[in-house]
């Protein structure tokens, strides 16, 4: 029996038979194919600080439920040094094909490499997916050291340079407000020795082992040393509910001085604009998995457990809110620059 086709040529029954198979098989086999396209390898989540630290922390956290999401293992490596430098100028070294996903604190860190002029990028040149941890920081004092108070540590600055050490982790909101209250109380820059180091966990690990007298860091990251510290303020116009201090300008009333609040460590996850651009699907499916990945209630509880946080606000919003904190650390970059 044969059978007349559209186009005038005339298949027998057997043949149609096969096509119609064929068919079948290109309908089912292509969409599988092009499903597995991406991902169709491992992802290496790359974090610019070093191991212990709060982005560590919170990249090694999500790592694994962002892995069942994305449906491929997910590596993390560091590469801290220089207050991010080194790992954005690695993220943007990698192929720009979706496999590297940059896990930072972005504000300050990321801007401040740009404003101190070591950077050959812009904050434009990469596509934030979510910010999910918002943090303030803390000044407290070693409970080793035998200063009492911020009252105290001031005055010891300004009449005994070089004496007190305070440690801050290099280019973050810490870094830049151990220089405010210094400018704010008309004591020298260089009264301070001053210890800055490139990870959180370093940071933290100074003042709590009584290597410095004191220190101006992520209040979120401290639980662990609560016991060999002292709270003494906290970066913020509102109290802490977590921290028994006065905020910070409370704090200095007494000096009848006041100082500006900067915003904190501002962690989350980007891409590089170039990949965006050119995967502009790929982009979306990754910042869907995060978001899924943040929606998992176990997560939820080991994030909160962690003291990490984990909201997700998305791309769009991450973007306005980098933009806006850009330009406040912009205002007070010259203050990092007496660092160098």
């Amino acid at each position: 029996m044969m059978k007349l086709l559209n186009n005038g040529y005339l298949i027998s029954a057997k043949n149609l038979s096969l096509v119609i198979c064929l068919g079948l098989f290109l309908n089912i086999y292509i969409p599988s194919v092009n499903s597995q396209e991406f991902p169709d390898q491992p992802f290496t989540l790359v974090v610019g600080f070093g191991v212990g630290g709060s982005v560590d922390r919170m990249t090694r956290v999500v790592s694994t439920y962002l892995a069942e999401e994305l449906g491929q293992p997910v590596q993390v490596i560091n590469r801290n040094g220089a207050g991010t430098l080194l790992a954005a100028n690695f993220v943007l070294g990698r192929p720009h094909d979706g496999y590297t996903i940059f896990g930072s604190a972005f504000s300050p860190y990321l801007s401040n490499t740009i404003l101190e002029g070591n950077a050959d990028y812009s904050i434009d040149d990469f596509s934030y997916m979510n910010f999910q941890w918002f943090d303030e920081d803390l000044i407290a004092l070693s409970k080793a050291s035998k200063y009492k108070n911020l009252q105290e540590l001031l005055k010891a600055i300004r009449t005994n340079p070089k004496t007190v050490r305070a440690s801050v982790v290099r280019g973050s909101a810490g870094h830049l407000m151990a220089k405010l209250l210094l400018e704010v109380n008309d004591i020298p820059q260089e009264n301070l020795n001053l210890v800055a180091y490139n990870s959180g966990g370093q940071a933290r690990a100074a003042v709590a082992g009584g290597v410095v007298d004191f220190t101006v860091i992520s209040a979120e990251g401290c639980e662990s040393i609560r016991e060999y510290i002292e709270p003494l303020a906290i970066v913020s116009d509102l109290p802490n509910q977590e921290w028994d201090a006065p905020t910070l300008n409370d704090a200095l009333q007494e000096l009848g001085l006041s100082a500006p609040i900067l915003p904190g460590s501002i962690r989350g996850f980007a891409t590089t604009t170039e990949f965006k651009t050119t995967y502009p699907e790929r982009f979306n499916f990754i910042s869907a998995a995060l978001e899924r990945t943040l929606q998992n209630p176990e997560l939820q509880e080991l994030l909160q457990r962690s003291n990490i946080g984990g909201r997700w606000i998305g791309p769009l919003q991450s973007t306005e809110i980098m933009d806006t904190n850009f330009e406040i650390f912009k205002n007070y970059s010259y203050l990092l620059e007496l660092q160098r």
